[in-house]
């Protein structure tokens, strides 16, 4: 396991170029006894401290009667008011003004005849691409989706209030799950502004589920839903030193969900601990009629997932790391090089192994054609199910930013948008793209690694430390590790494995379909086996003593045709590929 240099990619525009140039994205309870000062109620103090709680602690405090939900959910509205609005942190788009009504029934719902489960009376917030049948706004971040709620609850919604869970309120994003244009800014929304990171503010706290990473970091909640299509749970996650589990596509039911790829995406869960993060997925689970791909989860998921978790979860285990990644920093080589040794100290065999199609992979255009191919589809889909918005279609969302470019296109462009409405691709290329992404990802690529290697699963970092926000040249992105796992539709676990500087970092688990069981006993090993969340601090600049730098506007661009962003996209034999959607 020692280091080893890492060469420079000569792809080209490949996977790893497309990530720079695609706009697309990437501890411990405390005591019982503990007095925490924010209001619980009529500005009463709580007897315990909900800060860096887990869903277990919480639990247990309000059967004993120390806590109610409408106590703790009051704290998690104080603690917006007072952190994310008063810091500026963003990552909160709205709240539910029917909180404290539903936590309030629930208290009265458990005190008549018992709790429902492990999420009763539990505040949750959801992404802001994941519907509510209630008063609050679906806007995936953009202008275009404001005005009338949601008719109804996505499955997922649905699911969670059916737990027990108080729905507290809708997180900031990247616009449109980051699929909207080039060099964009994660975490930015035409809604809400730009989300930052709560450990240094102006760093990145990734996206396109920003505000879900950010919130549950800053505990502004106790979990929370994200979305990703390729690293949108997991970089969060890592850039915000929480646990991120991005199921397998099919797992959890995308009805009710902005989409961009039904091929792709799956929505997961952010937790401080890989217990609190599976504790919420388990409910979201089963088929689902809205939603086809969940047919398949048929005899492959649970409703409790945290029957997997095990401190000891890495004995035993078998587990591959490659080198093949490139453009690794060195300061996050060195957290990850740490994290294989407390893996191997606490009885891991980790072996470094070959990915036999990475190669392929890495020069296949298959996932941008099969992204592009449907989004249009896809989008054109949900749209219909909206009314009272200003938009329902594709094409009335690109008219609507460049009616309101100030607002929306002042930063960067929507160029994803214009090759979906183009329908750049036929027919044929789509179909020979579903085949060739998954095989190359899947088969040839996670699964045989595995079975050449009999391993339990594949380790990799999650990405480096965030980046300074910059919304005139967008993300600094270096590289990235979910590509397989995303293309697969495979699942990955990201569980925070040290830091850089003030900065963490994450390392992501990753295995064939339906693994998720597996990489939760992993996982769980793992986080018990080091325990490297720390809780945010909130500093203004990494820089001391050092104003912080507005922005300038950036200059309008003028609109390329078609032609020349198709030889953009595809040009000079390179590949472009999404990043962090």
């Amino acid at each position: 396991m020692g280091k080893k240099s890492i060469e420079a990619s000569p792809n080209g525009l490949s996977r790893r170029a497309f990530l720079q140039i695609g706009g697309a994205g990437a501890g411990a309870a405390v005591a019982a006894g503990a007095a925490a000062k924010s209001s619980g109620g009529k500005g009463a103090s709580l007897d315990v401290n909900p800060i860096e709680a887990t869903v277990a602690d919480m639990q247990g405090w309000m059967e004993t009667g120390q806590l109610t939900a409408r106590q703790l959910t009051q704290f998690y509205l104080d603690r917006i008011r007072r952190i994310d609005r008063y810091k500026r942190l963003d990552s909160v788009l709205e709240t539910n003004p029917d909180a404290l009504g539903i936590a309030q029934a629930l208290d009265d719902e458990r005190a008549q005849s018992g709790p429902r489960g492990p999420l009763h009376g539990i505040p949750i917030m959801l992404k802001d691409n994941i519907d509510t049948g209630d008063s609050m706004m679906t806007t995936a971040g953009s202008l275009a989706l404001v005005g009338a709620p949601a008719p109804q609850d996505a499955t997922v919604t649905e699911r969670l209030r059916a737990a027990g869970a108080v729905i507290l309120g809708k997180l900031n994003l990247s616009e449109w799950a980051n699929f909207r244009g080039f060099s964009s800014t994660s975490g930015w929304s035409g809604v809400g502004g730009q989300c930052k990171s709560p450990y240094i503010l102006d760093r990145n706290p990734c996206g396109s589920s920003a505000g879900t990473g950010a919130s549950v970091s800053a505990n502004l909640c106790a979990v929370a839903l994200g979305t990703e299509t390729d690293g949108s749970i997991i970089c969060p996650a890592s850039a915000n030193g929480v646990v991120g589990i991005k199921p397998t596509v099919g797992l959890t039911s995308r009805a009710g969900v902005v989409p961009i790829s039904a091929t792709q995406d799956t929505v997961g869960v952010h937790g401080r601990t890989v217990a609190d993060a599976a504790v919420a997925l388990g409910p979201m689970t089963g088929v689902d009629p809205r939603d086809p791909k969940t047919a398949a989860s048929d005899g492959n998921s649970f409703t409790d997932y945290t029957q997997f978790i095990n401190p000891g979860g890495l004995q035993g285990a078998r587990i591959g790391f490659t080198n093949q990644w490139t453009g690794i920093p060195q300061n996050t080589q060195d957290v990850f090089e740490v994290a294989l040794q407390a893996m191997a100290d606490a009885g891991a065999e980790v072996i470094e192994v070959q990915i036999p199609s990475f190669d392929d992979f890495d020069n296949d255009s298959s996932e941008i054609i099969v992204l592009i191919y449907e989004f249009k589809r896809d989008l054109n889909a949900y749209l219909a199910t909206r009314t009272g918005v200003p938009v329902s279609t594709l094409a009335d969302v690109i008219q609507f930013n460049l009616d309101n470019f100030n607002a929306e296109l002042r930063y960067f462009g929507q160029e994803f948008m214009e090759f979906a409405e183009a329908e750049l691709f036929s027919e044929d290329l789509y179909l020979q793209a579903l085949e060739d992404g998954p095989r190359l990802a899947g088969e040839e690529g996670i699964d045989a690694t595995l079975a050449e290697n009999s391993l339990d699963a594949i380790v990799a970092p999650s990405n480096s430390p965030s980046w300074p926000n910059d919304l005139i040249n967008g993300d600094s992105f270096q590289f990235g590790t979910t590509g397989f796992a995303a293309v697969a539709g495979y699942p990955m676990v990201s569980v925070p494995a040290g830091h850089v500087f003030d900065l963490p970092v994450g390392v992501s688990f990753m295995a064939s379909a339906w693994s998720e069981p597996t990489l939760i006993r992993l996982a769980s090993g793992f986080e018990a086996a080091t325990r490297a969340r720390r809780q945010p601090q909130f500093k203004r600049t990494f820089l001391r003593n050092r104003r912080d730098i507005g922005f300038k506007k950036a200059p309008a661009r003028a609109r390329q045709s078609i032609e020349e962003m198709r030889r953009r996209l595809m040009g000079h034999g390179h590949i472009m590929r999404p990043r962090y959607l």
